[in-house]
């Protein structure tokens, strides 16, 4: 385990678990029975309450119905976060920690059940699910990694200890999971992060990198960004690129400077791969606001302090000389940028040490695709490539996945954990295969593609 800076949030597993084998038997005779567990509030969070300035809302859950009968659902607060478990009639013995993604800044803590029909999937194949709210909000990859391994004490204490626990999670609880199974080596079994921030504090650089190539390129100079900038200063920039009237699927607007834009951006994303100039289109202004924030000061509230392209070298590199041009930006907080700890925004090895099943979208921008790459460079420089397997999946919207295409990877990721089977996956490293026309199809849901919702159609239909 990673040195870590003391916190008062930290729970000792080995604590609950002592706890939790005073209440193990009589919580296995209720499950064997089918009966709903009792619903009082777990005795280790009497009197707990949020941080100051937050506030818990635990959404109501009612009991899923699985083989006839119903679940067992239980909430309440912990460690200044709210929390969900569910453990099925018939427990197998398993539990799937989720982990949520980015909440923004906001003061309402609130935990969530697994998506894309995952909850209802997990239960019927025998699973327990927890979900923390984690105790705060903002960019805080160190309250995901703590609140979530700590709501496995809460779950041992309520329900009883489990046999493996695994992780699953969307986005910044991708990051958590990344994180998290290098925190606590040995104690999880295997992830499911899905359109995750595998690359850690690089996603902060691609965000940057975005809207210095674009002052550079339509000759602005303004950073650090002005409080008017979206207002003042971004039309410019995209009426001199012509980023203004291009639309996904539109003609193509943009100046032979729009297109330098783009192509940089295609490549820092991941490189040329199908969809990807109408992914463009698509985030093309998501991608200068997000460069803006109306946080405070922590990484968690103002994560950009973190970026730099100090070492960034772009292609192409014409029309205009960017790489002699481009305005280079060092982390405003350096030492938050090099720490190994578990900081706020911490950096991820490339060890997982346990299974690792990822998804990502071939045109998220948000989170882009290239994060996969990162986060493979740094798995086998680590040699630890037999566990990660990753797939791609033709759309645009972040975290735009179907059930059909979730349940599959969870299904490969149980067996993988369950018997050893190494499912298959996509190869994101080689540009010549990421690049070639049917990228993406192996594991995108034709189903999802014939019903043409969200940006499926902005990709070929697969041969």
């Amino acid at each position: 385990m990673r040195n870590q800076p003391s916190h008062p949030l930290r729970r000792l597993v080995a604590a609950a678990v002592r706890r939790s084998r005073l209440v193990a038997a009589g919580t296995g005779l209720i499950l064997a029975l089918g009966l709903p567990m009792p619903a009082a509030a777990d005795p280790g969070d009497a009197g707990d309450q949020p941080l100051p300035g937050y506030t818990v809302s635990i959404p109501p859950l009612a009991p899923a119905v699985v083989d006839g009968r119903p679940s067992s659902v239980r909430s309440g607060v912990h460690a200044h976060a709210g929390y969900l478990i569910e453990v099925p009639p018939r427990w197998n013995g398993d539990l799937v920690l989720w982990a949520h993604g980015y909440r923004g800044l906001g003061t309402v803590l609130s935990p969530e059940a697994p998506g894309f029909d995952l909850r209802q999937r997990l239960l019927n194949q025998g699973y327990a699910w927890a979900s923390s709210s984690y105790y705060d909000n903002g960019f805080d990859i160190r309250a995901g990694v703590l609140g979530t391994q700590d709501l496995a004490g809460v779950f041992g204490r309520a329900v009883g200890r489990p046999h493996r626990v695994l992780l699953a999670g969307v986005s910044m609880g991708g990051y958590v999971i990344g994180r998290s199974l290098e925190e606590y080596p040995g104690f999880y079994a295997g992830a499911l992060p899905m359109c995750g921030v595998l690359g850690d504090q690089r996603l902060l650089d691609f965000y940057l990198d975005y809207n210095l190539v674009a002052q550079d390129l339509a000759g602005v100079s303004a950073y650090p960004l002005p409080a008017d900038y979206m207002t003042a200063v971004v039309p410019g920039i995209e009426r001199t690129l012509g980023l203004a009237g291009l639309t996904p699927g539109g003609p193509d607007t943009t100046t032979d400077r729009g297109r330098q834009l783009r192509a940089i951006t295609i490549n820092r994303s991941g490189g040329p791969r199908p969809g990807a100039e109408a992914a463009f289109a698509v985030w093309k202004d998501f991608l200068f606001s997000i460069a803006t924030t109306d946080g405070g000061d922590s990484p968690a509230q103002r994560p950009g302090q973190l970026a730099t392209n100090v070492l960034t070298r772009y292609r192409p590199d014409a029309p205009a000389p960017v790489n002699a041009t481009v305005r280079r930006v060092l982390p405003e907080n350096l030492w938050q940028r090099l720490s190994p700890g578990l900081t706020q925004v911490p950096r991820i090895s490339g060890r997982p040490g346990a299974p690792v099943l990822s998804l990502h979208d071939l045109g998220d921008l948000f989170v882009p695709f290239g994060m996969e790459q990162d986060y493979r460079a740094d798995v086998i420089r680590n040699r630890q490539g037999r566990f990660l397997v990753q797939r791609a999946v033709r759309a645009a919207q972040h975290c735009e996945f179907s059930p059909a295409e979730v349940g599959a990877a969870w299904d490969d990721l149980a067996r993988w954990v369950r018997d050893g089977i190494r499912p298959a996956g996509d190869d994101v490293s080689d540009p010549r295969v990421v690049a070639s026309a049917g990228y993406g199809c192996r594991f995108s849901d034709p189903a999802a593609y014939a019903a043409g919702g969200g940006t499926r159609r902005l990709f070929p239909a697969c041969p």
